[in-house]
């Protein structure tokens, strides 16, 4: 698996991302092709120079329209083009929900319906190639896991369709929101902006997460250069890598700091009400009804509440950007008048999914990596259920063919 590691310490920006994967090696037809797949051959221009910032080298790409009369798209409009076109299914799972976010971000801020948003309001024909080309170069370099670091996001104003705005831009701060992704401080740079609505929109859809990168080693470094004229370099770093190998001398008796080198860090939202209101049935349905919103996870703790009433404690762990979405949830379905939410960071070992091949059938595994290094499998309880029912086992007997399947595989070359 090839991890990616997106180093911003001046902001993100589509065309500098580009620009990093163009230093890189990416070669032109791979961002081309699914351009013209969605009719923009010869709608645009790529201007590519090998520039210096500070000092530094690095690659600087500007994308020039070609259009007589550039249309005006409307959100709609593209996403059925971009869902018609005939683009590999993987490199459309990538650029719809890229332009999606964006247009979510832009209607929040502007106060329309999403699919009423204007094409210029996600950066026209540069926002087309920036975000077709990075999601393309992506997939020409088989990166499956990308770490971003926090970026500046500015401080001033800039002048936009929309007049003069205030910096952070409106759609990089509801990007932010949306996302629960955390901004660097701009403190000491120059007024201006530093990261772009469609840079952000990019990493907050590809990225797995944003913070500090594991333990690895760099393979590659592309480099991407930014327009504007800082007091230091300008610049955005790409980084392929491999996963540093685990380190065998380790004590099974981990300490918090050598539990940090392997567990990621994630910002999950906590949202809980107390009730005492509730039918037992009442209640089991609201939890049913919040997972399938998306909630990680939904318990419920008993307690005593005011005047000796027994009640139950409900709590809800949630990626930060589904808050309102399972806030209608708790008003549409629940009893109770008010929802506490707060953020809590998380540690979470890496972990993958996978089929694995039984003689009774396919059955999904979840694995996970713990300090020492060691991998452990943990098969769908869902799976082993429906091969119980299927073949007319116990289930017991389901647990004991799918762990010699596995013991098997694990003993092949």
């Amino acid at each position: 698996m090839t991890l990616a590691l997106v180093d911003c310490p001046t902001g993100l920006a589509g065309n500098m991302l580009l620009a990093a994967l163009f230093d890189l090696g990416l070669p032109q037809a791979a961002i081309d092709a699914p351009l013209a797949a969605l009719g923009l051959a010869g709608a645009y221009a790529i201007d590519l120079e090998e520039r210096r910032s500070a000092g530094l080298r690095g690659l600087h790409l500007a994308v020039r329209g070609l259009e007589a009369e550039p249309p005006h798209r409307h959100w709609a409009e593209l996403e059925t083009t971009i869902g018609a076109a005939a683009l590999e299914p993987q490199l459309k799972q990538r650029v719809l929900p890229v332009f999606g976010l964006l247009a979510e971000a832009e209607a929040q801020v502007h106060g329309q319906p999403a699919e009423r948003v204007h094409f210029h309001e996600v950066g026209a024909i540069d926002a087309l190639v920036d975000v077709v080309g990075v999601c393309a170069g992506l997939a020409h370099f088989g990166i499956h896991q990308l770490v971003c670091a926090s970026p500046p996001a500015g401080h001033g104003t800039v002048q936009t369709a929309h007049g003069l705005l205030p910096l952070p831009a409106p759609a990089v701060l509801e990007l932010a929101r949306l996302r629960g992704i955390p901004l660097a401080s701009s403190a000491g740079f120059p007024a201006g902006e530093l990261t772009t609505p469609t840079g952000l929109a990019l990493m907050a859809v590809l990225a797995e997460r944003f913070g500090p990168a594991p333990a690895l080693v760099p393979q590659a470094v592309g480099i991407g250069l930014g327009s504007r004229q800082l007091d230091r370099p300008n610049l955005l770093r790409l980084m392929l890598a491999a996963e540093a190998p685990p380190t065998p001398s380790r004590s099974p008796n981990l300490a918090p700091t050598a539990l940090a080198e392997t567990a990621l860090p994630e910002i999950l939202l906590e949202q809980q009400a107390q009730i005492d209101d509730a039918t037992p049935e009442d209640l089991a349905f609201l939890a049913d009804e919040l997972r399938r919103a998306g909630a990680l996870e939904v318990f419920s703790q008993p307690l005593l509440m005011k005047k000796g009433r027994p009640g139950v404690l409900l709590t809800v762990l949630a990626r930060p950007e589904q808050a309102e979405g399972l806030r209608r949830i708790w008003w549409r379905q629940g009893t109770s008048l008010g929802v506490r939410e707060q953020l809590q960071q998380r540690w979470a070992l890496p972990r993958s999914s996978r089929e694995l091949a039984t003689p009774l059938g396919p059955v999904r595994l979840k694995q996970v990596e713990v300090p020492e290094g060691e991998r452990r499998s943990k098969p769908e309880f869902e799976d082993l259920a429906d091969l119980a029912r299927r073949h007319g086992l116990p289930l017991a007997q389901v647990r004991q063919i799918v762990a010699a399947a596995l013991a098997q595989e694990e003993l092949q070359p």
